[in-house]
């Protein structure tokens, strides 16, 4: 009898014989693999690509599948209790994948004409002899899984768009020539090459800001392409003499460090776009990206005929990827004299735009917003399919604050450029606040996740915040208490990630204290954060504990008032409550009124949920359980929602027949929406 492992490398072995070990966790994923086997997650989507052709994700499920059918084959459990055995978290979801790899259900084994089931001593033989058996049919079964998923990644559109293969970076381009003024050039050079990359589908392109750190390094290619988890890395010298660009360029398979494209390119500044279009599509070509005609044709677009306005263009870059507000005012003048150039130039109207907008974005008042407007509609007018032209006009939207209009306009953005992490931003923190829907705001959390992941290390805790904060509004408590800590290490100093982290515990286990010890622990820092007082004052109001809510409600009542802002106005039902127990009658209308004036104008799908503390506060409690009647109905809300029953003023629902119903039905919606959406980003290799 040969070995079982026979057909297999000890890398296979060591890894199956680990997520059987873990097999009943149904948390044990790619990233566990990876930290179980002391290596890193790219190197474990590497090798395992390489041996078995398939995702990590996808070899987990198959060692899942396999002994799914051994356990059915030995006929001691239900489907039911074996899903749960091999780590599947909905019985449902097992029946489909069982379906999809063999191409029956799991009840019809008993039924299928297996070769090994007409043995007499059928349990037995099974447990003496399954891994020889399943060596010996692992080609056939890896050849049918690969078929099936494959086949399967149209109709459930979970295709591996972070396939490690084709990850790459380009790295900040080395100035050599003798005039460092002609840094911008070389610098633009690079910014073109990676920009042509990013519209290319079947990359994962690393954003700007997570190469920059790399400019002056010492580190060696295997190390920075391990940190940026990407297989390729693009390197690049330059200088301009005169009229003339000379260009060294080479594409690095990081695994080997070995240069598999080299190029030399020494040609007039007037053929600069040719070459830096042929740079995107050699490089894509060598790594065999698949690019469809309308991605060449965005590839192939000249951004302007005119030479002085596209120096000026690349003389602008670096201040405007700065975002200081003196560097914004410098890009605006130097993109100004760009179009004063060609008063048809695109790009340099929606970076003006995008300026515009982030000069202001967290002020009150807004004085540039038709500027944003007008500078916006030029862009898409010289070129309809530039994403930067789309981002410009969405940013008006949201200015504005007509939300469904900018939405179409950030989709499309990222249509035509699909590594777009600044739209992946937007779209991220517009699915949080503007147009709340969860399961996108995850979605693109964890996308801008992976195209940012090696930027300095007050970006990068920023980002693992908002990746946090993505987790925990979908229910992922420990994958969200995983990345504020994260947050915390690149940098201790993070203004937010304490608060929120002091809240993933709370959705732990509930300890109200605590919670409440830690935000008052941050609130001392500083004393002038309204977000932290407002929570205080409801932790204390959670409890009931009246006298102590109003002290700090108070307190941040009168410090948004006294700043002029309208923030947290969401909250001014719970404020009301309080002041209302304290006896401040006339306080506590005009707090509910500001409370009604909110609700009139909330366009969102928490509307009705608002509506349900509404008429609640009034003592209305038939209508607040038509409202939360209709909640329970949407199909995306925050985790938060689920905590809403123990609240002073949703107690006196509960003596209505309905409520627990209604509750239920909304944690239970909650759940199994958490878990297609886990599915879906396992898929996707994006958890």
């Amino acid at each position: 009898m040969s070995s079982p492992s026979s057909n297999k490398s000890i890398f296979i072995e060591q890894a199956e014989a680990i997520i059987l070990e873990n097999l009943a966790n149904e948390q044990f994923g790619v990233s566990e693999l990876a930290e179980t086997m002391h290596m890193s997650r790219s190197n474990l989507l590497r090798k395992i690509k390489k041996q078995t052709k398939l995702s990590a994700s996808q070899f987990i499920r198959q060692v899942r599948l396999k002994e799914a059918m051994v356990l059915l084959k030995e006929d001691t459990s239900t489907v039911s209790e074996i899903s749960y055995q091999v780590g599947f978290g909905s019985t449902s979801y097992f029946i489909k994948c069982f379906r999809e790899h063999y191409g029956y259900p799991p009840g019809e084994v008993g039924k299928n004409m297996v070769a090994i089931e007409e043995e007499k001593d059928q349990t037995n033989f099974l447990k003496r002899y399954r891994w020889p058996i399943i060596a010996a049919i692992c080609g056939i079964v890896l050849t049918i899984t690969f078929l099936l998923l494959n086949q399967q990644d149209a109709l459930y559109n979970t295709v591996d768009k972070l396939e490690i293969e084709r990850s790459i970076a380009v790295l900040p381009f080395k100035n050599e020539s003798a005039d460092s003024t002609n840094l911008y050039f070389v610098n633009g050079l690079m910014e073109s090459a990676l920009n042509n990359l990013q519209k290319i589908e079947d990359l994962r392109v690393i954003s700007r800001t997570s190469v920059e750190k790399y400019r002056k390094t010492d580190k060696g290619i295997p190390e920075i392409a391990n940190e940026l988890n990407v297989n390729y890395l693009v390197e690049g010298s330059g200088q301009r003499v005169g009229n003339q660009v000379l260009l060294n360029i080479q594409l690095i398979e990081a695994s080997s460090d070995t240069p598999i494209w080299v190029e030399q390119y020494n040609q007039e500044v007037v053929d600069i776009f040719a070459l830096q279009n042929d740079v995107a599509k050699k490089i894509a070509d060598a790594i065999e990206a698949v690019v469809t005609p309308a991605e060449l044709e965005q590839i192939e677009k000249k951004p302007t005929q005119n030479l002085v306005a596209y120096d000026y263009y690349l003389q602008a870059l670096d201040p405007f990827f700065s975002r200081t507000n003196q560097s914004l005012h410098q890009a605006i003048e130097l993109f100004e004299k760009a179009i004063e150039e060609d008063a048809e130039f695109s790009m340099a109207y929606a970076n003006i735009a995008i300026s515009y907008y982030l000069l202001e974005m967290s002020q009150r008042e807004k004085q540039y917003t038709e500027k944003i407007n007008s500078y916006a509609d030029k862009a898409l007018l010289y070129d309809s399919k530039s994403a930067e032209g789309l981002v410009a006009k969405a940013f008006y939207y949201i200015q504005t604050k007509e939300y469904q209009l900018a939405l179409p306009h950030l989709n499309k953005a990222l249509e035509y450029n699909p590594n777009s992490s600044l739209a992946v931003q937007i779209l991220a923190d517009f699915h949080f606040r503007m147009i709340p829907n969860t399961s996108k705001y995850l979605e693109y959390a964890l996308k801008g996740f992976h195209l940012n992941v090696a930027s300095d290390s007050v970006t990068q805790s920023y980002t693992c915040l908002g990746l946090s904060n993505a987790l925990i509004s979908s229910g992922f408590i420990d994958e969200a208490l995983k990345y504020v800590n994260m947050s915390l290490d690149y940098n201790a100093e993070n203004y937010f990630a304490p608060h929120l982290k002091a809240f993933i515990l709370f959705a732990k286990d509930g300890d109200v204290e605590r919670t409440r010890n830690l935000v008052v622990k941050e609130w001392k820092k500083d004393t002038t954060r309204l977000d932290l007082l407002q929570d205080i004052g409801k932790l204390y109001y959670i409890e009931e504990n009246y006298d102590k809510a109003y002290y700090y409600f108070e307190k941040f009542v009168n410090a948004r008032k006294a700043s002029g802002l309208s923030t947290y106005l969401q909250e001014n039902v719970k404020i009301a409550q309080v002041y209302k127990k304290m006896g401040l009658d006339t306080e506590a209308e005009r707090l509910f009124n500001d409370f009604s004036a909110y609700c009139e104008q909330d366009k969102s799908s928490y509307r009705s949920i608002s509506l349900v503390w509404y008429y609640a506060y009034l003592g209305k409690v038939d209508e607040a359980i038509e409202q939360l009647r209709l909640f329970s109905e949407i199909e995306n809300y925050i985790y938060w929602f689920l905590l809403i029953e123990d609240e002073p003023l949703i107690k006196p629902l509960k003596s209505h027949p309905e409520f627990e119903s209604l509750m239920q039905k909304i944690k239970d919606r909650f759940w199994e929406n958490q878990i297609k959406l886990k599915k879906t980003l396992e898929e996707n290799e994006l958890i």
